[in-house]
C-alpha cells in the first residue's frame, strides 16, 4: 500500500492576474492577484499565500501538539514576515519566512513543553517541504511575551 497522497484543484483566469482559486472539498474559492503594476491587488498574490500556508502549518501543529498532551495554550496569534529578495539571475524569490506564534496561557502552566518546542517543527508539511529553498525561522512565546524557543 503506498502512502502518497494528492489533492487537486483549479485556478481560473478572471481578470488580468487575478485567478480564482476553486479548491477541492466544496472550500469556497479564494481570489489571488498580483499586486501593480501587474494586477489589482484584488487578493493575495503567491507569495503571501505560501507564507500564509507556512505560518498556518507551523500554528497548527504546535496547537495539536500541545493539545496532545492537553494543555489549552488559550488564543494563538501568529506574525508572518516573508522576505523576498533577488537572486544571481535577478529574480525576486522568497529569501525567507520568519514566523512568530504566540499562545496566551503562560510557559509554566503546560505540561512537556519542552518536548512539544523539540518536535511540532517536524510535524509540519510544508514548512518542511520549503525549507530545502529558503530558510523559516520560528520563535515561540507564551502569554506574557517570553521567548520559549527561537528569537
Amino acid at each position: 500500500m503506498s502512502d502518497t497522497q494528492q489533492f487537486s484543484f483549479t485556478l481560473e483566469q478572471q481578470d488580468g492576474f487575478a485567478f480564482l482559486i476553486r479548491f477541492d472539498k466544496d472550500l469556497p474559492p479564494l481570489l489571488a492577484d498580483e499586486p501593480p503594476p501587474l494586477g489589482k491587488d484584488a487578493g493575495p498574490n503567491p507569495s503571501r499565500l505560501l507564507a500564509a500556508s507556512v505560518a498556518n502549518c507551523l500554528s497548527a501543529s504546535l496547537l495539536f501538539a500541545l493539545r496532545k498532551f492537553k494543555n489549552n495554550p488559550g488564543q494563538i496569534v501568529s506574525t508572518v514576515t516573508a522576505h523576498l529578495e533577488r537572486n544571481e539571475d535577478k529574480r525576486l524569490r522568497v529569501g525567507s519566512v520568519d514566523v512568530v506564534i504566540q499562545f496566551e496561557a503562560a510557559a509554566e502552566s503546560l505540561e512537556h513543553l519542552d518536548r512539544v518546542l523539540d518536535q511540532f517543527e517536524d510535524f509540519c508539511v510544508v514548512t518542511q517541504s520549503v525549507r530545502s529553498g529558503f530558510a523559516v525561522n520560528v520563535t515561540v512565546r507564551d502569554g506574557a511575551g517570553k521567548v520559549l524557543k527561537g528569537g
